[in-house]
């Protein structure tokens, strides 16, 4: 079905044949097999310049094509890390929160608990591409959000990162031990993260509203800087899980929502059928331990 995948994407076999780095006659007779299996046709195969079209049930084969290619490609990085002797490189997603709080004290306990480890770190502004490159075999596990969304990832939950509201030091509510009632905040206006940035985004929206805070959002951003430089100069406050504040600020108050919503579920993420390392054993045990310290840290 990679073939089948390949023609629908290039439009001819000659194309296909030459992206897939096989002769065009291979790539024919990988089509004549597979349509002998299914017992119909999967392309129309109109002459001329005309492209080559799926039918139906070429169409219906391509829904599996996506899943079936990804697996090769994991397959395929499992088998180059053996040949190369790479078994200790480390290939590791992670975004901005964990990026700047976890993930650089996980690194320090690495190399001094597995010195033999060499880490690659692959960022992104969310968790989505992150998790699509573990299933397509170009990262090794990735920091993420639990639950994660279908497909061929398991995960561990290594912190509960609670959410927090972060004001203006000159706003009223700043004087406040915790957070109010949350539904008393919907006529205040709101900063928020992009729906884009990460699932996370979705997840709290729901819960907000299910706590009766209807937001009024004025603005929205991707990065965790901005979002905190919006709230100091007085255009909205923001609720946030507690690792995004830069807890160096001294320009905006932290008020702890306590119970009112879920915390964030910061979890690590791998193929549950590729091969798994020693070193990415060894990468999920400290960021498990350097998790766990941290989440006992007073505050």
């Amino acid at each position: 079905m990679v073939a089948l995948a390949t023609i629908a994407e290039e439009g001819s076999f000659g194309r296909a044949a030459q992206a897939l780095g096989y002769t065009q006659s291979a790539v024919s007779q990988q089509i004549a097999a597979l349509e002998r299996a299914v017992g119909t046709s999967v392309l129309e195969r109109p002459g001329g310049p005309r492209p080559v079209v799926v039918t139906e049930a070429g169409a219906l084969l391509l829904v599996h094509a996506e899943a079936i290619r990804a697996r090769l490609e994991a397959a395929r990085a499992d088998f180059e890390a053996l040949a190369q002797g790479r078994a200790g490189t480390l290939r590791v997603g992670t975004y901005q929160s964990v990026g700047s709080t976890i993930v650089p004290v996980v690194l320090k306990q690495l190399r001094e608990d597995w010195p033999g480890i060499t880490v690659e770190l692959h960022e992104a502004t969310g968790d989505q591409e992150l998790l699509l490159a573990v299933e397509r075999g170009a990262l090794d596990l990735t920091f993420t959000v639990f639950p994660l969304p279908p497909g061929p990832l398991d995960s561990r939950t290594v912190l509960d990162d609670p959410r927090v509201l972060i004001v203006p030091t000159d706003s009223p509510l700043a004087n406040l031990d915790e957070a109010p009632p949350l539904r008393e905040l919907s006529d205040v206006p709101m900063v928020a993260f992009k729906d884009t940035c990460c699932r996370d985004v979705q997840l709290a929206s729901e819960h907000m509203a299910a706590a009766g805070l209807r937001q009024q959002i004025v603005f929205r951003t991707e990065d965790n800087g901005t979002l905190q430089g919006l709230v100091a100069a007085g255009m909205g406050a923001a609720i946030v899980p507690r690792l995004v504040v830069d807890e160096t600020r001294n320009d905006v108050a932290v008020l702890p929502i306590g119970d009112q919503l879920p915390p964030r579920r910061i979890a690590i993420a791998r193929h549950n059928e590729r091969h798994r390392t020693p070193a990415a054993d060894g990468f999920l045990e400290c960021a498990t331990a350097v998790c766990a310290a941290f989440a006992a840290r007073p505050g």
